[in-house]
């Protein structure tokens, strides 16, 4: 009985899921979900590199941002939903607000840890090199810091996935994934709220195997830098 129950329900979402990609609605909310995604998530890394890459060069930087970022990253990004709301209003400005706040601290914390973590050895080497203060930053310590900078926007995306929906359940206005749930709950459509998450989870896996994994692997994998785990 509850496996005619389960695929009953599977049926009815697949139905679902295939009208709203059919008539393009589900196509037009996710790309409205990923233009706020992307905006947010550039500004985010944007943000985390340039400060991370201060913090681990200058020391007086580190004291005074380090504190503040252990400070705010603890608070939930959604917590400042209606802080953003009440001040840009709904829309796209107050979501990708969101995400921004999500994302950044995943970026700074890598970057700085990954520009800390640069193996002395290799600086020394390049020095007796002859290799400037410009040199040094691009061909060691970025390529050396690399893996927690590609870890950092792994966790960065995955922080703004999860926020953009919450975003777009309370700012968001007639558009975006999240926006969808959250109007499906109110007519009580199980069946489109599920199609939705299986949307999310179905992009979510792409941008993790496909974007971020062909990262890895034209860098820091080709590079030797990190080990391939091989079943």
């Amino acid at each position: 009985m509850k496996s005619v129950l389960s695929v009953g329900i599977f049926l009815v979402v697949g139905k679902t899921l295939w009208a709203m990609l059919g008539d393009g609605t589900m196509g037009r909310h996710a790309l409205n979900t990923l233009f706020r995604v992307f905006c947010g998530l550039a500004l985010a890394a944007a943000t985390g590199l340039v400060l991370g890459f201060l913090m681990a060069r200058f020391r007086p930087v580190e004291r005074f941002f380090l504190p503040l970022v252990s400070a705010l990253m603890p608070i939930p990004s959604l917590a400042w939903a209606p802080v953003f709301i009440l001040w840009f209003g709904l829309g796209n400005t107050a979501t990708i607000l969101v995400v921004f706040y999500a994302a950044t601290f995943p970026m700074v914390i890598n970057t700085w840890t990954g520009a800390r973590a640069v193996n002395p050895l290799w600086l020394r080497a390049a020095g007796a090199m002859g290799a400037n203060g410009g040199a040094m930053f691009w061909k060691v310590v970025v390529p050396g810091a690399s893996p927690f900078i590609i870890t950092g926007l792994r966790l960065a995306f995955q922080r703004a996935w999860i926020a953009v929906v919450g975003a777009e359940m309370l700012a968001a206005s007639a558009f975006g994934l999240g926006w969808v749930i959250f109007d499906a709950k109110e007519f009580l459509n199980a069946d489109i709220m599920l199609a939705s998450l299986a949307v999310i989870g179905a992009i979510g896996f792409v941008f993790e195997r496909l974007v971020f994994g062909s990262l890895e692997r034209s860098t820091v994998l080709r590079w030797g830098m990190v080990r391939n785990v091989k079943a």
